[in-house]
């Protein structure tokens, strides 16, 4: 692999379960796995899981975990330095024997608190953060616990309910920092609706930021509603509607785009990308063509596909321009 000129870091933020994991897979469709490396933030946590029970911290509290050592290494790494860097074991609780990990084109920053250290949010080139509302978040934990591992529905609100003061105090703050935020809400079309099969995804996009035009539908800067069912789009109960506008997100102004409801065809997503401007795509139809490829991941038939695609290709159009500038700056040198 050719050493990188340029080291692009991308910053993944969110609570374990809201979508990370699905994310980075399709990062890996657009960059490859041999441009990126990712780097899960739990490998700096300070106290092994036994430390954790003893002392009552978290893993969400920063007191769990060595801000200092990931400054450091990251910071070492974008100046193409490798690094010896810990493992966090999940499967035992310990900390590992360290890794040797050599500087990427793009490497990829994952966890609890990428955008919590200033220091280490100033380095990253670009961030999303993951921000799934609490009646979706529960729906989808109970879900997972009780089908997949056998969990009783009590424990698992305990469990959430344990987590929450925390997740409030130290990892939900970090949405401000972002440069796009994917909220993933309940829907508004079914009244009273406790399932959470339907979804409303909604994906906020700062305005203002070097190299990143905000993608929108019809017409920038409008306020637009729009009911794409019909001839063109295949939609059963409860039906759709999809959402552009501005709006004040911690002070600052950021485009809104919006989903609600799902898609029954995939195929016919290319109706609702043809609608949809500055989406970084490099053919017509590119958007529609990576979700298919995985038509399996979760999310794919609903507004969180389809914006977790937006959001890699606005990462894929930012390391472009930042690789291009710097390959400029040495050529003029």
């Amino acid at each position: 692999m050719t050493k990188p000129e340029r080291v692009v870091l991308i910053g993944v933020a969110g609570d374990s379960g809201c979508g990370k994991s699905t994310f980075l897979r399709r990062l890996i469709d657009l960059f490859g796995e041999d441009l990126m490396t990712v780097i899960c933030l739990d490998d700096y946590h300070s106290l092994d899981r036994k430390q954790r029970k003893e002392t009552s911290i978290t893993a969400l509290d920063p007191r769990a975990n060595n801000f200092d050592l990931m400054y450091e290494q990251i910071k070492a790494l974008k100046e193409g330095q490798a690094v010896d860097k810990p493992i966090y074991n999940h499967e035992t609780g310990l900390i590992d024997p360290a890794e040797r990990i050599e500087p990427n084109h793009i490497i990829v920053v994952e966890g609890l608190h990428p955008l919590y250290d200033e220091r280490v949010r100033a380095l990253l080139d670009f961030s999303v953060y993951f921000d799934i509302s609490d009646e979706v978040k529960i729906a989808w934990k109970i879900q997972r616990d009780m089908a997949e591992r056998g969990h009783r529905y009590e424990d698992v609100l305990a469990q959430i309910n344990s987590r929450k003061p925390d997740f409030e105090k130290f990892i939900e703050p970090q949405r401000e920092f972002a440069d796009v935020v994917l909220q993933v809400l309940p829907t508004n079309l079914i009244k009273d609706d406790t399932e959470r099969k339907v979804l409303r995804v909604r994906m906020l996009q700062r305005e203002g930021k070097e190299g990143f035009n905000p993608a929108y539908l019809f017409d920038e800067g409008s306020t637009i509603q729009w009911t794409p069912c019909g001839r063109k789009l295949t939609c059963s109960y409860p039906g759709m509607q999809m959402y552009y506008g501005s709006d004040v997100y911690y002070g600052r102004y950021v485009s809104v785009l919006e989903v609600d409801g799902q898609f029954d065809n995939l195929e016919e997503i290319i109706y609702i990308e043809n609608h949809l401007s500055n989406t970084s795509t490099k053919y017509i139809g590119e958007m529609t063509h990576l979700l298919l490829q995985h038509r399996e991941y979760p999310g794919s038939n609903n507004g969180t596909g389809l914006f977790q695609v937006l959001t890699g290709l606005k990462m894929r159009s930012v390391y472009e321009q930042l690789t291009a500038k710097e390959a400029k700056l040495v050529v003029q040198v």
